[in-house]
């Protein structure tokens, strides 16, 4: 990756870690409007981070080229710019180096909002996720919290094979001492974000590069910048009555494409938008069952021990009498990313496996 993507380091100054970081600083406008009524999840984010920073002299972004060249998916553009090379801090190529940074920071009051250019290179650091961060409450006997955010990119883009596609969402969602976030929309992204931040323990924010260029609609009040969503709470983003859909991340959308078909086939679908993976809104997931008696999990990662496999544990554990039919679980297919754009389409969840399983769980379909 090193040899496709120039990496830069920039200067800082804050607190005692300005030894291992040096570098320059340009400068770059921004863009974001808080009078659209539209905004890209790209904005959305890049919002969230600046108004987050701007209430908070603790918080600060550090990653690989998040100042100098604008993040690698313009993210923290104008951040620099704005805040300077003591608060957007570019790195070296060392993912375990610069999270180790961040968890040490954490540990002395600063809230690191560490970016992985994308969340496969987050095994070079895992260590430092799961043993230093999410465990350090609870071995400190709550003595030490641990306020940092890693986010970045998860799950499959396009063409970029199997080393760069997968999903890390019940990965990090099966430890403990972690909360790990997953936003579909831009209201979601600004929410989610913000509420991560400001949270006392150590969060992972699952962002999806495909969405980033993608326009929602934002509400007034998702605009103050006082607006948070609460984490653990679902979100209904389509009320029905034959079937439930539960989805995270870009999946929300191909379950909102796949109820609007399934409504001309006579099928009322209701989805569900996780938004949190752990914690995970059992009591939203299970009320719905209850109403639609039947259930869809749509994820893009792998079968085994998967989301949908704990959300199927949960409705068999409190709501199995309620079921007319078993759960018909989709997700991405039990290989490694193929690279040729034709097989890796077969590989990923698509609108139509979807249907089929809404209209099997329905009886509806013979197949």
């Amino acid at each position: 990756m090193s040899g496709i993507i120039g990496r830069t380091m920039a200067s800082r100054k804050i607190s005692a870690l300005n030894q291992f970081l040096m570098g320059s600083r340009v400068f770059a406008s921004r863009t974001y409007s808080s009078s659209a009524k539209e905004m890209t999840v790209r904005d959305a984010l890049n919002s969230a981070l600046d108004e987050e920073m701007s209430a908070d002299p603790k918080v600060f972004v550090m990653g690989e080229e998040v100042g100098e060249y604008q993040g690698a998916y313009k993210i923290t553009k104008g951040l620099l710019d704005k805040y300077g090379p003591e608060r957007v801090l570019d790195t070296p190529i060392t993912e375990a180096g610069f999270a180790g940074i961040g968890v040490g920071a954490a540990y002395h009051g600063l809230k690191p909002i560490i970016e992985f250019m994308t969340f496969n290179f987050s095994m070079q650091a895992i260590d430092h996720i799961i043993n230093s961060a999410a465990k350090s409450n609870y071995m400190s006997a709550g003595q030490i919290s641990v306020p940092i955010v890693f986010r970045g990119p998860n799950g499959a883009a396009a063409g970029v094979g199997a080393q760069h596609s997968q999903c890390y969402a019940a990965w990090f969602g099966s430890c403990p001492g972690l909360k790990v976030l997953a936003p579909y929309s831009s209201e979601d992204a600004r929410g989610l974000l913000k509420a991560a931040i400001r949270d006392p323990d150590p969060v992972v924010f699952l962002e999806n590069e495909l969405l980033y260029g993608e326009s929602f609609p934002v509400s007034a009040e998702a605009l103050d910048s006082s607006f948070c969503l609460p984490i653990g709470k679902a979100k209904i983003e389509r009320e029905g009555k034959d079937v439930t859909i539960t989805a995270f991340s870009k999946m929300v959308g191909y379950a909102l494409q796949a109820a609007e078909i399934l409504t001309k086939e006579g099928i009322s679908a209701e989805v569900i938008n996780l938004r949190s993976i752990r914690p995970l809104d059992r009591p939203a997931i299970n009320a719905s069952v209850r109403k639609t008696n039947r259930l869809v999990t749509v994820e893009e990662g792998f079968p085994q021990h998967g989301v949908g496999a704990e959300i199927c544990a949960s409705v068999v554990e409190e709501s199995f009498e309620y079921l007319d039919a078993p759960v018909e679980r989709i997700t991405g297919a039990d290989v490694p990313m193929p690279y040729a754009a034709n097989l890796e389409r077969m590989a990923v969840p698509q609108v139509e496996d979807i249907i089929r399983a809404a209209k099997r769980a329905c009886y509806r379909s013979s197949t």
